[in-house]
């Protein structure tokens, strides 16, 4: 995203002379199975230790037999990688330790080959402080036209020495940086919610706006099928940039969260999707209390689904899960848009070392080294759970090797690069431990993902390769695929219903369609199981009983019968 000077003309960078085709399929999204790729970990092509373009091509083949529909990649542009990648650079090309923008099409059009689209990130909140927009900021100095792009503003003081609000950094740590002067002295303070190398935008200015639109062409234009939207409920902010109250923060009205005129941004986001063929979707993170003001964001002409945080930061407690279910699903019907389910991300501890903790519910805030950790145990929840989320009702996501079963990584301080663990003072360890790059084949590292990884993978991974998977019925990958076909071919899991039944304090069971239960136990003791004439899928051995920490999906002996009220 550069340009030689400040003006108004929106940016035209160079387009396919004939935008790439999409299948027809409506509403695809509304039950995709989406496989989140980390590029950086998922496969090294070049053998330099670094996942790549070339590496993902590679395994596109696995990524079919897995069954999803869709591989959302976050950013693979170039970036100083200050924050794994979420510190832009430029836009419109692909940072050159993953490829080349070429290979970025060729990679989107084999994947559409096979029936998979394409989801990328877009960071609307701010850029790298290596973006040619904030170096021309900087080199223009106070009052210039090219500072108006960002926050900028004089510190507090007669000195200005004083931070300009006091608002905190999702990073932890205070929001605003100094600059410096050409002659040496201390200048104005610019803002960034995240690290001091990620300068916030001023969205209400209208190169900004123009910039993204744009932004969105370029890749619709080259086959993606949409974009998935970094902390979207981030990028607006008061103008008057006024302090948040002491103790707890406002919910509405807050100075740079929920903002109301982001909804007129992402109104004009959907024209620009909407401009193409093929259903190219918007898809939020947007992690809000109130669930009326969340659902806004998913009205008609806005975006088409938003990240469900509320469900991945459960315990393995039937009654939170529960819980979190009936409001997902209450907080979607207003607006008619479907949920969707995820157990972890690029951000959060694996489900296979998270279940298996004391406290096995997740927050940024209580990461902790040496959290103790039972791995069989979390590992049969975490089959358990991938099973549950892939029975309910919209959209499922799923992070790489979580289908593999990988557990959290505890790594050396000194290969630490993640930013949440500096700027909490070494308290947390981060979030590089669910980063290390993928197992695919051997008995020791880098157990096929090529070159030496840019971050070590344990020695007892042998067993988790993809290889060692595929070789054994009962795995957990094998579970995730027949999962997947199951939820594709059985017609219950189509619709949007969900019916609860009633079979015990520690279990969640439901009933989708006519006849299709999912049974998970979440408590101590086996569970019987109800009539019926056929297993569909366990997660775990069954013996006319489901065991702890384990679900089944069940074909029910008879239909139920419909009410008068009901469409068949």
């Amino acid at each position: 995203m550069t340009r030689s000077s400040v003006d108004t003309d929106v940016l035209r960078s160079t387009s396919p002379a004939r935008p790439v085709t999409l299948p027809a399929d409506a509403g695809w999204w509304r039950t995709a199975v989406i496989y989140q790729v980390y590029v950086r970990s998922f496969a090294d092509g070049n053998g330099d230790g670094i996942g790549d373009l070339a590496g993902v091509r590679s395994r596109l083949g696995y990524l079919k037999s897995l069954g999803v529909d869709a591989l959302w990649f976050t950013p693979w542009y170039p970036s100083p990688l200050a924050d794994g990648g979420y510190d832009v650079q430029d836009y419109r090309g692909i940072d050159p330790r993953f490829g080349t923008l070429e290979e970025a099409e060729q990679l989107i059009a084999e994947a559409l080959e096979l029936g998979i689209r394409t989801i990328v990130d877009i960071v609307p909140n701010h850029v790298s402080d290596q973006h040619e927009w904030f170096r021309q900021a900087l080199a223009a100095g106070p009052g210039s036209a090219e500072r108006e792009r960002f926050w900028f503003r004089p510190g507090r003081g007669a000195d200005g020495a004083g931070i300009p609000t006091n608002w905190v950094s999702s990073f932890q740590g205070e929001t605003w940086t100094r600059t410096q002067n050409p002659d040496g002295s201390p200048g104005e303070w610019y803002l960034h919610l995240f690290t001091p190398e990620q300068p916030d935008l001023n969205w209400n200015h209208p190169d900004v706006r123009r910039e993204h639109e744009d932004v969105l062409r370029f890749w619709f234009d080259r086959g993606v099928a949409g974009v998935r939207i970094d902390s979207a409920a981030l990028p607006v902010k008061d103008p008057s940039l006024p302090d948040l109250p002491v103790g707890t923060a406002p919910t509405v009205g807050h100075p740079h969260i929920d903002r109301d005129e982001l909804h007129d941004i992402y109104r004009s986001w959907r024209a620009v999707a909407d401009e193409y063929d093929g259903e190219r979707v918007l898809v939020g993170e947007v992690w809000l209390e109130d669930a009326e003001r969340f659902a806004r964001y998913l009205r008609p002409g806005e975006m088409h689904t938003a990240f469900n945080f509320g469900f991945m930061s459960q315990p393995w407690s039937a009654q939170a899960m529960r819980a979190s279910i009936t409001r997902t699903l209450a907080e979607h019907a207003p607006v008619g848009a479907p949920a969707t389910w995820v157990l972890s991300n690029h951000d959060v501890t694996r489900p296979a070392t998270r279940y298996g903790q004391a406290d096995s519910s997740f927050a940024f805030d209580r990461k902790r080294f040496g959290t103790a950790t039972d791995s069989a145990l979390g590992t049969r929840r975490a089959r358990a759970a991938a099973l549950l989320v892939a029975a309910l009702p919209g959209s499922l996501y799923i992070y790489q090797g979580d289908e593999l079963g990988l557990p959290e990584v505890e790594l050396p301080l000194e290969v630490i690069e993640d930013p949440m663990h500096f700027r909490s003072g070494g308290v947390d360890p981060g979030r590089d431990g669910c980063r290390v790059p993928l197992p695919w084949a051997g008995g020791s590292s880098p157990y096929g993902f090529g070159g030496t990884p840019w971050l070590p993978q344990p020695a007892d991974w042998a067993a988790l390769t993809v290889d060692a998977q595929e070789l054994d019925p009962q795995s957990t990958l094998n579970l995730y695929r027949a999962a997947i076909a199951r939820r594709r071919e059985t017609a219950d899991f189509a619709g949007s219903d969900l019916e609860w039944l009633e079979l015990g304090a520690d279990v969640l069971a439901f009933r989708r369609g006519d006849g299709t239960v999912s049974i998970t136990n979440l408590g101590p003791v086996p569970v019987p199981l109800p009539a019926h004439h056929e297993v569909l899928l366990a997660s775990a051995p069954l013996d006319g009983v489901l065991p702890p920490d384990a679900t089944a999906w069940l074909a029910l002996r008879a239909p139920r019968e419909r009410s008068p009220r009901e469409t068949p």
